[in-house]
């Protein structure tokens, strides 16, 4: 479906380091289909790498919100949610 390949094209992205265009796909993919977790899982590890922690918590939560078994986004949220304090303490 076209949700899946929108995802699909977006981990080809991410691959290439072509985080923009990665994070544009994901989110079409989300749009498609609002209930598919993948999608927002992964825009949410593109979001970590880039530092930007309180939206990738947020994605990572929408993640558990729709699959509380997928345990790869409960410990992507346990350690984006560490690195943010971490962050905080170190005043950056």
């Amino acid at each position: 479906d076209l949700a899946t390949a929108f995802n699909n094209r977006g981990q080809i992205k991410y691959f290439r380091v072509e985080f923009a265009a990665a994070m544009e796909d994901y989110t079409a993919a989300i749009e498609c289909q609002p209930g598919f977790e993948v999608p927002y899982y992964n825009r949410g590890l593109v979001l970590y790498r880039l530092g930007c922690f309180d939206d990738a918590i947020k994605d990572f939560r929408k993640v558990l919100e729709l699959n509380p078994q997928f345990e790869d986004a409960a410990l992507s949220l346990k350690q984006a949610i560490l690195d943010k304090e971490e962050k905080q303490k170190r005043g950056y």
